[in-house]
């Protein structure tokens, strides 16, 4: 997050020669960094049988890509499994390269068996974890892994001389050769820790059945942490990840929740967490026992070694609020294990929340503050998008295993999105193709009914459609995510991608226009990528219109974006060409 207006008091000339230094020294020592993920086939053995998965470079999770800001990254992406494929860089702006974005039929066509395509874009202003992952179908249950993104280093004397009570932004360059210049204590060590599921099937196949079935999916049959389930399932004590530190030590535990379908709690027993950063923005520290992250979500915590020298669970537990909604109770653990401790003593296992506790999360979510803000406040496009389930008629028949033999279906402003197939939206955009989209999504909805009461069951039924809505360059954009009860109220984590943006305000029941607005947090909101829409509540979002390009916007439960819980914005080019979409790569894949 770039964040210079808060060097804005300093004298003209001295912003000047501030400004001109880290771009010179930024452009002298950005990187490119280059990586070729083959995606394939892998053995791997969990919960006492072996299963072929699909990942990259034959590792699960994928490897870990490590930049600095300011660097670029090209990889190259060769399909050698048996599906189409794409990948995501989860959070990563891609400012004027959408092409790079990947979600399949979105911003490009998938890669096909035995072709490749190379994946080319910049970091810009970003810094913390993210992650990548497969953006094709299901695959992303076995396809993905973390990108940490560095602060960059620059080499001028240190400190920077700056006017007294003046802040630095963050990210600010440093020279090489200085300890990164995180907002937090810098500390001893960092470890990713991803979260995910795992399906004791192949995870294509629960997808078509449930597709065909009409029905929910089968839900997993473990949760993981670094790929692996933990000391609590069958056949898994052996391979439990471990993670030593020494007594005393900081360490920072970047967090990140790539589970398919399930919302998930993380603590770690007897161990306080401080919360740093979320979605690759830091926020103002705070400290807590718990943190709650939707898929797609990711958090960082530093944690202290403080306790006596032992060994302690972590662990990671589902947050489930469909009601009657079959979802997989089981908790997944890895041991944090202090130097010179009893290597046979049974780790210490910490309470986890209850699998509804609401206010749990209500009480973590509440705390996040940005570093830093600068809100948009003037609105030039103020839209209100309902999100949630519903059910169509049972096509194709005759018979389907959704209530009253209907199919689930999701939608927002009840739109229930489809994709294209003879070409993807961004290139239908980029070329003008007609007929492939329309720009009539509905700013509001249809219908204004009581959202989270008793909604009548002629509502329940979504359209079909792959409606786009258009925004100018540089508009600043307000969006209300409002759940509904139809079928039943849940959790949706809301996924942008090609930006983040500021949560200005979150509340549960119908959002009041006239009392919510004036307790909107306009100081220091989160800053996000990925946002919760409370269960049965609403979340408001802004942003600047400021990336050009086709980007879709959906829940992150794969579950809810097949049924249609997604739509896509059209963001014009701006007046030149720093503001407008780079043309496409000449190997940008066929359809």
């Amino acid at each position: 997050m770039s964040g210079n207006n808060l060097i804005t008091t300093m004298q003209p000339c001295k912003i000047a020669i501030f400004l001109a230094t880290i771009i010179s020294f930024t452009l002298a020592n950005a990187e490119i960094h280059y990586h070729q993920f083959n995606v394939q086939t892998t053995t791997v053995n969990r919960l006492c049988r072996n299963h072929n998965i699909i990942t990259v470079n034959g590792q699960f999770p994928g490897p870990t890509l490590q930049v600095q800001n300011g660097d670029t990254l090209v990889i190259n992406v060769v399909n050698a499994a048996r599906y189409n494929v794409t990948l995501h860089w989860h959070g990563i702006r891609q400012m004027r390269t959408p092409w790079a974005d990947g979600p399949e039929y979105v911003t490009q066509c998938p890669i096909q068996p035995g072709s490749s395509y190379t994946y080319r874009f910049t970091i810009e202003n970003q810094e913390g974890t993210l992650w990548w992952h497969a953006h094709s179908r299901w695959l992303r249950a076995t396809v993905y892994g973390a990108l940490i993104i560095y602060p960059k280093n620059i080499a001028f004397p240190y400190p920077f001389p700056t006017p007294k009570n003046v802040a630095l932004p963050y990210p600010f360059p440093i020279p090489k050769n200085v300890a990164l210049p995180y907002p937090f204590p810098t500390p001893n060590k960092e470890i990713p820790i991803i979260l995910g599921e795992w399906w004791d099937r192949d995870i294509i196949s629960v997808l078509r059945q449930a597709r065909f079935t009409g029905a929910p999916p089968n839900v997993s049959d473990a949760y993981t942490i670094n790929g692996q389930p933990g000391d609590l399932y069958r056949c898994s004590s052996k391979e439990t990840t471990k993670i030593n530190v020494k007594s005393g030590e900081t360490v920072l535990l970047r967090i990140i929740n790539a589970a398919l379908n399930q919302e998930l709690f993380f603590t770690v027993a007897n161990h306080m967490l401080t919360v740093v950063g979320n979605d690759a923005a830091y926020n103002k520290p705070f400290n807590t026992q718990v943190i709650m992250l939707g898929p797609g979500q990711t958090t960082n915590v530093l944690l202290t070694a403080n306790q006596p020298a032992g060994r302690y669970y972590m662990a990671t537990s589902p947050y489930a609020t469909a009601q009657n909604a079959a979802f997989d109770n089981t908790t997944a653990t890895a041991i944090l294990e202090y130097d010179f401790s009893a290597s046979r003593t049974r780790p210490l296992l910490p309470a986890l929340p209850r699998f509804n506790d609401t206010n749990t999360v209500t009480a973590f979510t509440s705390q996040l503050r940005s570093l830093y803000a600068r809100v948009p406040i003037i609105i030039d496009d103020d839209l209100f998008f309902t999100v949630g389930l519903g059910l169509v008629n049972c096509t194709p028949g005759p018979r389907c295993q959704g209530p009253n033999n209907t199919r689930f279906a999701a939608s927002m402003n009840n739109v229930s999105f489809v994709l294209p197939r003879r070409t993807s939206l961004l290139q239908a955009y980029y070329q003008n193709i007609q007929g492939v989209y329309t720009t009539d999504f509905p700013p509001v909805p249809p219908v204004v009914f009581d959202y989270t009461g008793n909604v009548s069951r002629g509502l329940w039924q979504p359209r079909i459609g792959t409606k786009l809505y258009q925004l100018k360059y540089g508009s600043n954009v307000q969006i209300v995510l409002q759940d509904t009860a139809i079928v039943s109220t849940e959790d949706h984590p809301i996924h942008l991608h090609g930006y983040h943006f500021y949560v200005v305000g979150q509340g549960f029941g119908n959002f009041n226009p006239i009392t919510d607005t004036t307790r909107f947090n306009l100081v220091d909101p989160p800053v996000r990528n990925t946002i919760n829409v409370p269960v049965g509540g609403w979340a408001v979002i802004r942003f600047v219109a400021d990336n050009p390009g086709v980007w879709l916007m959906h829940c992150h439960i794969d579950s809810h974006l097949s049924w249609g819980l997604g739509m896509a914005f059209v963001v014009e080019n701006g007046p030149g060409e720093l503001q407008s979409m780079e043309a496409p790569p000449p190997d940008l894949p066929p359809c």
